[in-house]
C-alpha cells in the first residue's frame, strides 16, 4: 500500500465484514508459541478483523490497521483490539515495540519492500513476521464447483485485480527476506448454504468491481440461478474450502 492506494474493498466492505470465512484457530496459538513474547501484535491490513479478534486471544494488545478507512469502519469492536487507519509501511507504531507481525490475505496489495523495512523497523530483537493467503475456493460437488469456478474465472475473472495472481500461486512470486520457520500445515473449512456461499462471493473485489463496470448489475442474483437448480435446499450445507500458503520467518 502507498499513498495511491485503491481500495479495492470500499464497494464490498460490508459483505466483506459479514462473510468472509475465519482462520484455524490452531494457526494463531501455534503462531503465539513462536512469538518472543505476548504483549503486542501487529495485524497489518486488518481488513474487518477477521484475524485480530483471534489474536486478541493470545496476545494483550492487537494493533490492527488497514488502508482502508471503509474496512476499519465495519471492524468488530473485541478487548484488546485497537484499529487505525494507517497504510502498510506506515503504522506508526514504536520501534521495537512489536512481537509478531501478521499479514492475512493482503500481502499481495503492498509495496513489499517498504512494508518490509516497516516490519524490521516495529518488530523487537527475535521478532516474528507471518503472512498468508488462501487460494481459490473449491465447494463440495462436481455441478456445484463447476459453476462456482465459471464464476471466478469468466464472468468476474476480467475484473481481479492484477495482483490477485500472487494469491493464487500461494505467494511464492513474492520476496521474504526473513529467517524462515517451518510451519504446519493448517486447513481452511466451512460448512456453508447457499446464502452463505453467495455472501462470501459478494465480498470479492472482483465481483464489485464487475457492479461498478456494468452499472450495477449484479452478477451475484445470476450465479443464484444457475446454483438453485444443483444445490438442493438452500438451508443444506456443503464443504467449501480454501488452500492455506503460509510463510513465517524471524528478523534475525
Amino acid at each position: 500500500m502507498t499513498t495511491s492506494f485503491s481500495d479495492h474493498f470500499k464497494p464490498v466492505a460490508r459483505h466483506y465484514a459479514d462473510n468472509r470465512p475465519t482462520y484455524p484457530a490452531a494457526l494463531f496459538k501455534w503462531l503465539a508459541g513462536q512469538s518472543p513474547g505476548r504483549e503486542l501484535v501487529w495485524d497489518c491490513a486488518t481488513g474487518t478483523g477477521q484475524a485480530a479478534v483471534d489474536l486478541a486471544v493470545h496476545f494483550a494488545r492487537v494493533v490492527a490497521t488497514d488502508a482502508s478507512a471503509a474496512q476499519i469502519a465495519e471492524a468488530q469492536a473485541f478487548p484488546g483490539v485497537e484499529y487505525r487507519v494507517a497504510p502498510a509501511e506506515a503504522s506508526g507504531l514504536e520501534a521495537g515495540s512489536v512481537d509478531l507481525v501478521v499479514v492475512a490475505q493482503a500481502l499481495h496489495w503492498f509495496d513489499v519492500e517498504a512494508f518490509y523495512r516497516e516490519v524490521r523497523r516495529v518488530l523487537k530483537p527475535d521478532g516474528v513476521v507471518a503472512v498468508w493467503c488462501y487460494g481459490v475456493i473449491e465447494v463440495e460437488g462436481e455441478a456445484v464447483d463447476r459453476l462456482v469456478q465459471h464464476f471466478y474465472r469468466e464472468v468476474v475473472g476480467p475484473y481481479w485485480p492484477a495482483e490477485r495472481r500472487h494469491v493464487e500461486t500461494g505467494y511464492r512470486e513474492l520476496p521474504f527476506p526473513f529467517a524462515r520457520i517451518e510451519a504446519p500445515q493448517f486447513a481452511m473449512q466451512v460448512a456453508w448454504d447457499l446464502d452463505q456461499l453467495l455472501g462470501y462471493v459478494r465480498s470479492w473485489s472482483a465481483t464489485g468491481r464487475h457492479a461498478a463496470a456494468l452499472e450495477g448489475a449484479d452478477p451475484v442474483a445470476a450465479l443464484d440461478q444457475r446454483l438453485a437448480p444443483v444445490w438442493g435446499r438452500r438451508e443444506d450445507v456443503r464443504r467449501v474450502s480454501w488452500p492455506l500458503s503460509l510463510q513465517v520467518g524471524r528478523t534475525s
